[in-house]
């Protein structure tokens, strides 16, 4: 099964490379001996399935959601700042070399699992400091519930992330970014909080769909 995700996908293309057996000669030499050797048995490695991906998937996010705890225990208030500036950096650098290098290696793909959880702990310490009021405690259990129901949804191939299912995902969510950048600016222009701030039916509907559409991105 192919994966949508670029790193994933990375994996199963290289899995699924032909390989070569030739009687009384090597596997896997790839070598073709034409009739000398009479016919070249062919095979596939094992591809990588939905259990698979949902067992990758979950791994790292759990690698992250450790290393977020464990900032959020032993990081101090007056480091918070300085720590998620650096793990966001050294973040960035490792997904920018995953990408353009097409980087499978567990080991990579793990510390960056890692490093962004530094930089999550240390940013959800920041904003619960700044706001308090268990904002942040809210938000991971609502995320990670999500999270779960869209996995077994995927799992269950309830869900599929179908090419077509990717483009009304992503155009959903770019309307989105749109209608939000609109409801700033006028809160820049006028100082109202808009209509997807107010409180009124608008907003409720903008936040449901908004729920959902990311939801949905988990899939993609």
């Amino acid at each position: 099964m192919n994966s949508s995700n670029p790193v994933l996908g990375r994996i199963t293309a290289a899995t699924q490379q032909p390989t070569y057996s030739v009687p009384g000669g090597p596997a896997g030499t790839g070598v073709d001996y034409g009739t000398q050797y009479g016919p070249v048995q062919t095979g596939v490695r094992d591809v990588m399935t939905i259990d698979d991906v949902v067992v990758k998937t979950v791994s790292l996010l759990g690698v992250t959601a450790l290393l977020a705890a464990v900032t959020w225990a032993i990081v101090p208030v007056t480091a918070l700042y300085p720590t998620f500036i650096a793990a966001m950096i050294v973040g960035l650098v490792l997904g920018l070399i995953i990408s353009f290098a097409q980087v499978t290696n567990p080991v990579i793909l793990f510390t960056y699992a890692i490093v962004e959880g530094v930089f999550l702990g240390a940013v959800s310490k920041t904003y619960n400091a700044a706001f308090g009021g268990g904002i942040v405690v809210s938000a991971v259990i609502a995320t990670l519930s999500v999270f779960i129901v869209m996995a077994a949804l995927y799992k269950t191939r309830i869900i599929r992330a179908t090419p077509k299912f990717m483009k009304v995902v992503i155009g959903a969510m770019a309307g989105l970014f749109v209608v939000g950048l609109v409801n700033v600016g006028i809160y820049l222009f006028t100082g109202s909080p808009g209509p997807l701030r107010d409180g009124g039916p608008l907003a409720i509907g903008f936040s449901l769909v908004s729920i959902i559409v990311a939801a949905l991105m988990f899939v993609v």
